[in-house]
């Protein structure tokens, strides 16, 4: 039942805290966290990973995962490269040797994350499907099925050599990391659900708690309609602060693009590849600096702002397979809710461009340079206490950074066993207050109402554009709400946590106002934007800032220079040095309006009585006794890590909710026999059942064996009824070799589209070109575009090339368009090139940016005079297409280059940041 309103919990003594001890504690069970555990426990530590919801589904991951942004594949990407892009995204401020050990352990992580379950996009031949999104390098790499990493992981954590080494504490959240001799021996915390104090002692404790997503107000003024996890409220900064580490880079905000009153990313980065891109209400795109930077949201605020707003994600323009791929991956794995916003609206993709404005501020490491001071083994300036993750300074670390530090620390933090001294009784006696004050009166001001002043506070006076006398309008803000906060009331463990989470995101608006206050520059695009600074200032700041908690408890600042590069960066040169201290920042006069002979003096602030709750009522406990008892037992065995002979019952149940949810534990447990009995429930009677089976064959396609028993079951269920179930069987069957041309060549006659452009994909992988030729006359446009593509990836011949000519005079527009670009790879010769040119007069702006394509692989003397002609066409696709042609013949064609220098003065910046790049 519900807990009655008037219940109120009982302040637990001190003395009666729970004790918990481990070698190594890991705070927050995300991304990073997990990961963290995972690794410390491989070493041989004993972990306690507290999480302050359930491991299950906490963190930024699990909000679902479109892909990772920053793969630096052998082959695709150069670890130089990539910590070159990201030291220009961050203008120069950098620790390269943390972003160094992303560019060169990213791989192995990928690797390992495969061998876990996790499934990254993959060509027919099994290699890594990197995109270009960024104007420099490839390291975009798709997630499939992104929407189930967290649950891969958690089937990682309670695998049974792992559940011997990992406690999992759900529902318990630290507040205070406990320091003692000068290092981090523990935590204090309380338990969400039941308010019991908690006391941690630790060898080492790494903190792994995400970004601080909820500080600015969101446009909607939904205090949980932010663009990052709202669950995600500072705890980590403000526990490093507390414990005396430095925190580095906290004026560099993170600012994103975002769907107009609706908080999910517009993501460019997913439509970019199908042809989407940011445009102005014009239709003109805009955007001339590169996708990483703070610089791009600034030309994005700045186009907001002017008559030429507002901006778009323009997809209109793309072909209904684009649209739907695109449908598939935002409406599911980015976000469940957005295809219902979108229908709410009556906008439809097909038909309507998407609105997108500036999301609120936030501190991110993982997405812009705001967080913990790190070194490249994740460990902070306090001795064994560490960071990972978004609360990470590792700019721009995406999620590939947040598993590598996590990695990182579990490694390294596994090495120390529980400290044995007493834990600071003073510490442990101010982490108790901190929880347990708003219980002494549980009829002040809601939590949600003074959050609510808070964060429009930190709209009004620190979102950028930034100036001293806001952010020291700011700082007077801040301090007054202390009195607010100790004033908050609460009488459940539930509320005593969100009023704690303020406390957090207080701090974190203090530093942020402190740390924006003291640097005397602009820099960052958006992200650091001084009104009353407005030039960037090498001389004085190419230093980082770090901030740290004094022995008096002021907040103390000091510039300290970038260390020489790893990696040299033109228009970059770090001298390294000394630092700067400069202690205390005090905000600016904003008492009277223009100067005053006499300022006022301040009085003292009214001290605040806290009345003391009745410590005799109690929260309620309740339960839902709805569920259905083989459902229940089902869950229970999961924790058991069950084998196949366990779950057999449960697959053949008659209730097809039962066959089902078994499907999810095998999915989730794994054990072996797997594959093959997922096989059969392809062949269930029931519709979910198969879709289920179908969609866990698929997630788990990279860690399970390739047996003759799995290959028999995938090549039944070829046979079934159900085109959902022959599209995965074949999916299948290719990714895991076992099939061969005959078997895959018969699915070309199957009647669904789908099926049949899966089993393209699964000849592509067999080399096979002769049915690859038949099926070049498919009925269907969209086989026909699958096919044209996938015959860059067939080992090259005449069956090949006499397909692609047939393909380049194809009725449709796009199987043309699809024909053209393959010659790119596949080789333009003299008669393809001659109808290449022609087809730069095509009506279809599609196949003259193919036809432009296929040109970088014909002779320069018949290429590059078509491609200069083409940077005069109408469309911002084509020329760009023409002009990334002309880049590969720039080497060793004069005329070539004279042309790439007319397209710096396009009116595309895209045509104008590729053609400047290459001169």
């Amino acid at each position: 039942m519900d807990t009655p309103v008037d219940t109120l919990v009982e302040i637990p003594a001190l003395a009666d805290a729970e004790e918990l001890s481990c070698d190594v504690l890991v705070i927050g069970g995300g991304t990073a966290g997990t990961m963290a555990a995972l690794t410390a426990a491989e070493h041989g530590a004993d972990v306690l990973l507290l999480e302050k919801a359930h491991v299950r589904h906490s963190g930024a991951l699990a909000m679902g995962m479109d892909g990772v942004n920053n793969a630096v594949i052998p082959g695709r990407a150069e670890p130089d490269d990539y910590v070159a892009e990201i030291t220009r995204a961050n203008d120069g401020i950098v620790d390269q040797s943390t972003v160094r050990q992303t560019a060169t352990r990213g791989f192995a992580m990928v690797r390992r994350l495969e061998s876990y379950g996790v499934k990254f996009e993959k060509d027919e031949h099994g290699e890594y499907a990197v995109r270009q999104v960024h104007r420099s390098g490839s390291y975009v790499l798709p997630m499939p099925e992104g929407k189930d990493v967290k649950k891969v992981l958690y089937r990682q954590l309670r695998r049974r050599e792992m559940r011997e080494r990992i406690r999992i504490e759900n529902r318990v959240m630290p507040v205070r990391v406990l320091t003692a001799e000068g290092r981090a021996v523990g935590a204090a915390g309380f338990n969400t659900r039941t308010g019991r104090f908690v006391s941690v002692r630790a060898g080492a404790v790494i903190l792994a708690t995400g970004a601080c997503g909820r500080l600015g107000l969101p446009a909607s003024g939904y205090l949980y309609g932010t663009y990052e996890n709202p669950t995600n409220a500072g705890d980590g900064y403000a526990m490093a602060y507390h414990a005396g580490a430095e925190l580095t880079g906290i004026e560099c905000f993170q600012i994103n693009p975002l769907i107009k009153d609706y908080n999910g990313p517009a993501c460019a980065y997913v439509a970019n590849p199908f042809g989407g891109y940011q445009v102005n209400r014009h239709g003109e795109r805009f955007v001339d600096s590169d996708y990483w930077s703070g610089q791009m949201m600034a030309e994005f605020a700045a186009e907001t702002a002017s008559d030429r707003g507002p901006v778009y994600l323009k997809l209109s323009h793309l072909p209904e397979e684009s649209i739907s791929a695109l449908e598939a991956i935002l409406h599911t794995t980015e976000r469940p809710t957005r295809g219902t916003f979108h229908a709410g609206r009556g906008h439809d993709y097909r038909t309507h461009d998407i609105e997108m404005h500036i999301s609120e501020i936030g501190l991110c490491g993982g997405h812009s340079a705001s967080g913990v001071r790190v070194d490249d083994h994740a460990r902070t300036t306090v001795p064994r206490l560490y960071a990972a993750g978004d609360l990470a300074c590792v700019p721009h670390n995406y999620m590939i950074g947040a598993f590598v530090f996590g990695d990182l620390a579990g490694a390294d933090a596994a090495q120390y066993k529980p400290y044995e001294g007493e834990l600071p009784q003073d510490q442990l006696r101010d982490a108790h207050e901190l929880v347990y004050r708003p219980l002494r009166h549980p009829d002040g001001p809601p939590q949600s109402q003074v959050e609510y002043k808070l964060r429009r506070f930190v709209n009004d006076y620190v979102a950028p554009p930034k100036s001293g006398a806001r952010l020291s309008l700011a700082l007077e803000a801040f301090e007054r709400m202390r009195a607010d906060i100790a004033e908050m009331g609460a009488r459940t463990p539930h509320e005593l946590m969100r009023c704690a989470e303020v406390t957090f995101i207080r701090d974190c608006a203090e530093m942020a106002a402190r740390a924006s206050l003291a640097r005397t520059e602009s820099r960052w695009g958006l992200y650091h934007d001084r009104t009353d600074h407005p030039a960037r200032d090498d001389d004085s700041w190419f230093h980082h800032l770090d901030l740290h908690k004094s022995p008096s408890g002021s907040m103390e600042f000091t510039a300290r220079p970038v260390a020489p590069y790893l990696v040299p960066v033109p228009g970059f040169a770090p001298t390294g040095g000394g630092s700067r201290h400069l202690g205390e920042v005090h905000p600016e006069s904003v008492a009277t309006a223009g100067a005053r002979d006499a300022a006022p003096v301040a009085s003292a602030p009214p001290s605040v009585t806290v009345p003391v709750a009745d410590p005799d009522r109690r929260e309620l406990d309740h339960t839902d006794a709805g569920t259905s008892p083989r459902l229940l037992e089902l869950l229970a065995l999961t924790e058991q890590e069950p084998e196949l002979s366990a779950l057999l019952p449960y697959l053949d149940d008659p209730s097809p909710a039962v066959r089902r949810s078994a499907v999810g534990v095998l999915t989730e447990t794994v054990p072996p026999g797997t594959g093959p009995a997922l096989a059969t429930a392809l062949r269930d009677p029931h519709g979910d059942v198969r879709a289920t089976a179908a969609a866990s064959l698929r997630e788990l396609v990279e860690t399970l064996p390739a047996e003759p028993d799995l290959r028999e079951g995938l090549a039944a269920a070829l046979t079934e009824d159900d085109p959902v179930v022959r599209a995965a069987a074949l999916d299948v069957l290719r990714a895991l070799r076992l099939g061969d041309a005959e078997l895959f060549a018969d699915a070309l006659a199957d009647p669904e589209t789908a099926v049949r452009v899966e089993a393209v994909r699964a000849l592509v992988s067999v080399d096979a070109a002769e049915p690859l030729s038949r099926a070049a006359a498919d009925p269907s446009r969209e086989v026909r575009v699958t096919v044209a593509k996938a015959l860059a990836n067939v080992t090259p011949g005449k069956l090949v090339a006499d397909t692609l000519d047939r393909l380049t005079t194809d009725p449709d527009a796009l199987v043309r368009a699809a024909a053209f670009a393959t010659l790119a790879v596949t080789g333009c010769s003299t008669s393809l090139a001659a109808r290449a040119v022609a087809a730069q007069a095509d009506p279809a702006w599609q196949v003259r940016s193919g036809a432009a394509t296929a040109l970088s692989a014909a002779e320069a003397r018949v290429a590059v005079p078509a491609l200069a002609r083409a940077l005069e066409d109408p469309n911002a696709d084509v020329r760009k297409a023409t002009v990334l042609a002309l880049v590969l013949h720039s080497a060793i064609d004069e005329d070539a280059r004279e042309a790439l220098a007319t397209a710096t003065a396009d009116s595309d910046a895209d045509v104008r940041a590729y053609a400047s790049r290459a001169l």
